[in-house]
């Protein structure tokens, strides 16, 4: 690892790229703090690192080939073990998740697109999506939200965080119908969890040098589930004295986001609540085209959009913006340490928006999806004859 911080930082003094071209292959102390300081070292193997990819549905697999063809563009030594994991494709099975695990289990990084959920029962409650969070038990979803610079929004120079638990609440697949039309759904909060979801956002406004962190409830009605939610969170806060800590309830929490998004900083929530704010906040700053995300367990991280969407529409028109698909990948190459390829990428998808001669449909231009890749990899070009 150090030799190869050292050959990185060789080639960024020198004013060049090192030289590596990914492989893609295809085949059908605390847990807080190991999630947060990426204590489990990544797979490698020849100068690459093994990352796993779930490219999902709708435009996932076209947002991954953009993905795949920047990392080509900019030398990005990390080489993909690709699978299908689709319930609307019929390419889901036990057997498929279980490849998938093992990759993931092995590779210990993930990138992934949006696996849809139908909306028909068919005799399963937990969807592939939520059995995959389960398995690798990625309790927190972190997406930060931020103004790009040069795209101008409603609310502009927005920098927020939300931090979701993302493993039981209203998403615990417990329904039943205990009487002719009567259905009983079960939201699940427990101490263990919510004090671990706590103490990872405090940890996490600690470590990057944020000042308040919220908690987003409802226990004015939930007295016991949120109410038990809250309490976690109010007890790990005395433990952050420096960390400026208040409460919120969620339908206020929206509309404050909409009037006054600024006056937010670290955001932590249940499941439900935060799947919603997740989606709400990418509306503040582009949609969900730009907004990264990433989920993170003791051992395993997932880098996937901030807000899940397949826009299944878009599919084959070559019309998807990978803004949010490309940052996510910046992020994920942060945390394998190649800073020098995280930054080069980010801030060649970063300069093309701000220039905003080349933009997609979502964000007010004409461009394709290919017209915004070719640009980065123009600018990564451009940066590499210096």
């Amino acid at each position: 690892m150090a030799a190869l911080r050292q050959i990185i930082r060789a080639g960024q003094f020198q004013g060049r790229l090192p030289r590596w071209t990914p492989l893609i292959r295809s085949t059908s102390s605390s847990p807080v703090l190991q999630a947060l300081h990426s204590q489990v070292e990544p797979v490698k193997s020849e100068g690459a690192f093994h990352v796993t990819m779930i490219p999902g549905d709708g435009v996932g697999p076209e947002l991954m080939h953009s993905v795949k063809e920047v990392f080509k563009a900019a030398d990005v030594p990390v080489e993909f073990e690709e699978f299908h994991l689709s319930e609307v494709q019929n390419m889901a099975s036990p057997e498929r998740l279980d490849e998938v695990l093992s990759s993931m289990q092995a590779n210990r990084v993930a990138i992934k697109g949006k696996i849809h959920t139908p909306m028909e029962y068919k005799g399963e409650l937990a969807s592939y999506e939520m059995r995959l969070r389960r398995k690798l038990d990625l309790f927190a979803n972190v997406v930060h939200v931020s103004s790009l610079p040069g795209y101008k929004t409603r609310h502009n120079n927005l920098d927020l965080v939300i931090i979701r638990e993302q493993t039981e609440g209203e998403y615990s697949s417990l329904e039943h119908e205990s009487a002719s039309g009567v259905i009983e759904c079960l939201k699940i909060i427990t101490r263990v969890k919510s004090n671990r979801i706590a103490k990872f956002a405090f940890d996490y406004a600690t470590k990057k040098g944020r000042s308040k962190v919220t908690a987003v409830h409802k226990a004015n009605i939930m007295k016991l589930g949120d109410g038990l939610f809250l309490q976690c969170c109010q007890e790990v806060s005395e433990l952050y004295p420096r960390i400026q800590f208040e409460t919120m309830i969620i339908d206020n929490c929206c509309m404050q986001l909409v009037q006054n998004p600024y006056q937010f900083d670290v955001l932590v929530m249940p499941n439900l609540y935060g799947n919603i704010i997740d989606n709400l906040a990418a509306g503040l700053v582009g949609g969900a085209g730009v907004v990264p995300g990433e989920s993170y367990s003791a051992e395993y991280a997932v880098f996937e959009t901030g807000a899940r969407h397949p826009f299944a529409q878009a599919v084959g028109r070559n019309i998807a913006n990978p803004t949010a698909m490309l940052l996510t990948a910046t992020n994920m190459l942060r945390h394998l340490n190649l800073e020098y390829h995280s930054n080069l990428i980010s801030d060649a998808v970063k300069k093309v928006i701000k220039q905003g001669k080349v933009r997609t449909r979502d964000m007010g231009g004409y461009s394709t999806t290919t017209d915004f890749v070719k640009a980065i990899i123009d600018h990564l070009h451009a940066r590499s004859v210096y």
